[in-house]
């Protein structure tokens, strides 16, 4: 009766429109009053929640992201991504792709990748007549790699979730591969619309506009470098790695670029912070939720379900990825992974897939929620700036989403997609 009373409360109440953390928190407290437990649990499993060391990683990652998107490094990549790949057909739409892939490892954040990428690229696409839904959609899908980047804060919160079966390092390592496939699929994507529409290549303006742009955007590229060299050579922890993020962040936008000024860091910060809190908060009351869980064994109840309706390994991660999906669009990518990590972590273990590799596969469809209503943050952010509905977006979506959908079949059904690099990195099996 109380999982009753946990489980519907919770969805009555995201049906209400009510934020999921307060939903989240309310649903708990209904729970734990029918058990005749005292509420002062609730904020007892919510400090023991948030009080934990690395997720001081979690701020400094999201600051970093926000000086980046704030401090001018997007123009310089643009300008990198047009000089490689401008001269394919349809050439700003495989600009735009490879310079959401270059930020997205700058931000670690979908959300900033689209609105810093977006902001730039969707209406230099619409002045050199590109179709409008193909500009949004060629954003939107692209700046999701970033989820899957070691700058990404996502990372550490399915970390956390994991309950210690997974480390940071060895989802940062593992997120590199996936995430260049998924670019590669979204280029091939892009160029196939591209010549079906008929639009034009841009001018090729040789090798030393490469070299050129390229020195001009390294210094904010190195962020990733920095981050993976430390880690793997242990100068520094993956939550230390954040804070060198934040100082390199600081010295790039103030000192080298010069682009920073003293309003744009309080409107980075005021944003970071506003994040931060949402972020903690969903992290503090979702411990709560898994101790219920765990409680009423709810994970051993949905793997005896969806063991009821097949045993194959195949069907059984198919269904997990739609659960995941229809989920991920109507909650943000936080609160999918703190509510889905401990009840469907366990089944794909059983099943014979890893924490890190069903890490993997919790963020690509994390992401593609992120770009479908009726949440939707990335796609309303890109419809926004582009000037154009969502419903016009969707009709012309199908492209895009084939591509994100075959990357994840990939990282589904191919364990060594996004084992083999920390595997061979850190010198032992990663599962």
């Amino acid at each position: 009766m109380a999982l009753m009373i946990l489980s519907g409360s919770f969805g009555l109440l995201l049906v209400l429109g009510v934020p999921v953390a307060f939903a989240i928190g309310l649903a708990c407290v209904a729970a734990i009053s029918f058990e005749g437990i005292p509420v002062a649990v609730v904020f007892q499993r919510m400090v023991s929640g948030m009080n934990i060391f690395s997720f001081l990683a979690i701020p400094f990652f999201i600051f970093s992201g926000e000086l980046m998107l704030h401090g001018g490094i997007a123009q310089k990549i643009v300008d990198l991504a047009k000089s490689a790949v401008g001269h394919v057909r349809g050439g700003l739409g495989m600009a735009n792709v490879v310079a959401c892939t270059l930020f997205g490892g700058v931000s670690g954040s979908p959300v900033a990748d689209v609105s810093a990428m977006g902001g730039v690229m969707i209406p230099m696409m619409k002045r050199e007549g590109y179709d409008t839904d193909y500009a949004v959609n060629v954003t939107t899908h692209a700046s999701l790699v970033g989820a899957l980047m070691p700058t990404s804060h996502n990372m550490i919160i399915y970390a956390f979730a994991t309950g210690g079966k997974v480390s940071i390092t060895s989802l940062m390592l593992a997120g590199l591969v996936p995430a260049l496939f998924l670019t590669v699929c979204m280029l091939v994507a892009a160029y196939f619309v591209a010549v079906r529409r008929g639009y034009a290549a841009s001018a090729w303006h040789g090798w030393n506009a490469i070299l050129t742009s390229f020195i001009a955007a390294l210094p904010g590229l190195m962020v990733v470098v920095i981050i993976l060299g430390g880690i793997t050579t242990g100068v520094f922890t993956p939550t230390e790695s954040a804070a060198i993020a934040v100082c390199w962040s600081l010295l790039l936008t103030f000192v080298i670029y010069r682009t920073m000024t003293w309003e744009k860091l309080m409107v980075a910060a005021a944003k970071a912070v506003k994040t931060t809190g949402v972020i903690l908060l969903l992290i503090g009351l979702s411990a709560t939720l898994q101790h219920l869980m765990s409680l009423y064994e709810l994970a051993d109840l949905t793997g005896e379900t969806l063991a009821g309706l097949s045993t194959n390994p195949i069907v059984i991660f198919l269904m997990i990825n739609i659960i995941l999906f229809v989920l991920g669009t109507f909650m943000d990518m936080a609160s999918t992974i703190l509510i889905c990590t401990p009840i469907f972590l366990p089944i794909a273990m059983a099943m014979g897939m890893g924490p890190v590799q069903f890490g993997m596969v919790m963020l690509i469809n994390c992401a593609l929620g992120l770009n479908t209503p009726p949440v939707g943050t990335t796609q309303f952010v890109g419809c926004a700036i582009g000037g154009i509905t969502v419903g016009q977006v969707m009709r012309t979506i199908l492209p895009f989403y084939a591509a994100l959908t075959i990357a994840l079949l990939f990282v589904t059904y191919i364990p060594g997609f996004s084992t083999w690099l920390p595997s061979l990195v850190l010198g032992s099996p990663v599962h």
